[in-house]
């Protein structure tokens, strides 16, 4: 594709193959939550809007390291799960139809039915209802407004409007979006894709969309789920690799099965229960790049979690580790992130939980000082009404939530929310992981090491009197509730007894945290 601007005649000559890589990104990405929530076929495939957009993301990184980069091997080397596969077979087929000449009406057409046919071949069984079927609408539209010589500014806004036409229809070409009331994942993502290159052509924004999801029945997300847990997909590269033999030896170990490329190098996606098997015989070939392995099951069930929502006014995203505590959080409105003091998230994973909620406003929990700054720059990147509320502490963030009301606006709900935090007195029990000195407290390693507020108070190597340490400096002259949160694997019968005897007008609440490292968190309102 040559480069440049907007050429005579409605051509598009010279558009620079990373402006229109960056366009089709940031549109996947806007929509990245939303195509997620739609995943219902192949139900299997994971979360479609991440996969499609991890696999454009590849070609943005490869032609910002080199513009004259092999988009094709590049998309095909970064492809995430099936969808993302196959979204790399339909670049292949646009790069290879366009060549190098400028891009009008017809050559735009071309390059569409390059992608469909490219697509096609790429599926040994290919269904009509999903994004391969959206791929051949388009090309067949461009292929009929192309006769009549339209400016390309024409061209991709009839395709845009036929597109949504397209994936609509998909809703009644497949039982299971019929039943569950929804258009295919891949089929939005492959428009979404087309939005994107089609406002960088014509020189406008992206479109405020409603979410896709909008309407969605939690019944979506609760068809049947694969027989298989893992989606696992790689790159492997080695003179053995011979696509026909390697696909007949995977096709034993899973479904969902892709493998594209030609002798010497191949994209491999499949679903299994043994991706360590699957990677074995890779190996065995040759080297293996961009190995990813995703728990379909948990993907589904975080996806049930987004949908039970009730939409408010105001949302909540808190970060959050260890199952019990996320499902307390859960239970309490907020959106939960995976992360920290040992594990902390990018700004992208915030960016992409504020962007899922379908509030316009959210409130954002970092629960420790190593998140705030992270929380803060998403905050800074998202187009709604982002406030930071900085918690240091999982327990001050849990305080916080008690007084959020997501039918509040947000600036009382931080009002409140902050009030809320600052009420809670937060202590904690760690196991310690070497000898040390901290502040002032001698501690060896394996014994615990308790902490009011981050500081160290008690050390010991048995939990009940450090914890107990702990829990009498917190409560002071007054306090009305102890929350304490169980570490995995840990238990606080002889502390909360001990308590329970010391203060017996102390309402005093258990539950699971599971979070690591810390065997007790304590917070004291």
């Amino acid at each position: 594709m040559s480069q440049g601007g907007q050429g005579p005649e409605g051509s598009l000559a010279a558009r620079e193959p990373l402006q229109l890589a960056r366009a089709a990104l940031a549109a996947l990405e806007a929509s990245r939550s939303r195509i997620d929530d739609l995943n219902v076929y192949p139900v299997p495939d994971g979360d479609t809007g991440t996969n499609m957009t991890e696999t454009a993301r590849a070609v943005v990184t490869a032609l910002e390291r080199d513009p004259k980069a092999d988009v094709t091997r590049a998309a095909l080397i970064g492809a995430r799960g099936n969808s993302g596969v196959i979204l790399s077979q339909l670049v292949r087929g646009v790069v290879e139809a366009l060549g190098e000449g400028e891009v009008d009406a017809s050559a735009l057409a071309r390059a569409l039915r390059g992608a469909s046919d490219a697509g096609y071949a790429a599926v040994p069984n290919p269904q009509e209802g999903t994004m391969l079927t959206v791929a051949r609408s388009l090309a067949e539209r461009a292929e009929e407004i192309a006769a009549s010589g339209p400016g390309l500014d024409d061209a991709f806004a009839d395709l845009v409007a036929h597109g949504e036409k397209a994936l609509a229809e998909t809703t009644e070409q497949l039982d299971v979006l019929r039943q569950a009331g929804v258009v295919d994942a891949g089929g939005a993502g492959v428009l979404e894709a087309l939005r994107g290159i089609a406002a960088h052509v014509r020189g406008e924004p992206l479109p405020e969309l409603q979410a896709i999801t909008a309407g969605i029945p939690l019944e979506a997300v609760h068809q049947e789920l694969s027989r298989f847990r893992y989606c696992t997909s790689f790159f492997v590269e080695g003179p053995e690799v011979d696509p026909e033999s390697f696909e007949r030896e995977l096709s034993e170990l899973g479904d969902s099965l892709l493998v594209v490329g030609g002798p010497g190098a191949v994209k491999v996606h499949v679903h299994t229960d043994d991706p360590g098997r699957a990677l074995g015989l890779a190996t065995a070939l040759g080297e293996l790049e961009e190995v990813d392995i995703k728990n379909m099951h948990v993907q589904v069930a975080d996806r049930t979690r987004r949908l039970e929502r009730e939409v408010g006014v105001t949302g909540v995203v808190a970060v959050v580790l260890g199952d019990g505590n996320r499902r307390l959080f859960e239970s309490l409105g907020a959106l939960c992130v995976e992360g920290g003091e040992t594990m902390n998230p990018s700004t992208a994973d915030l960016l992409a939980a504020v962007e899922s909620l379908g509030e316009p406003a959210v409130v954002v929990l970092p629960n420790s000082k190593n998140v705030v700054l992270a929380a803060e720059q998403a905050a800074g990147q998202s187009a709604k009404d982002v406030t930071v509320l900085p918690t240091q502490s999982l327990q001050s963030g849990l305080g916080a939530l008690i007084a959020y009301d997501a039918h509040l606006p947000l600036d009382q709900n931080v009002e409140g929310m902050k009030e809320a935090a600052e009420a809670v007195r937060a202590g904690s029990v760690a196991v310690a992981s070497r000898s040390a000195s901290v502040d002032g407290v001698e501690v060896g390693e394996g014994d615990f090491l308790g902490l009011v507020e981050g500081e160290a108070v008690a050390s010991g190597a048995d939990l009940v009197p450090v914890a107990t340490s702990v829990v009498e400096r917190l409560l002071g002259d007054s306090a009305d509730v102890l929350t304490v949160l169980l570490g995995d694997g840990a238990s606080a019968d002889g502390v909360v007894e001990q308590v329970r005897a010391a203060h017996p007008d102390l309402d005093v609440e258990v539950h699971e945290g599971g979070q690591p490292h810390y065997p007790l968190l304590f917070a004291v309102e």
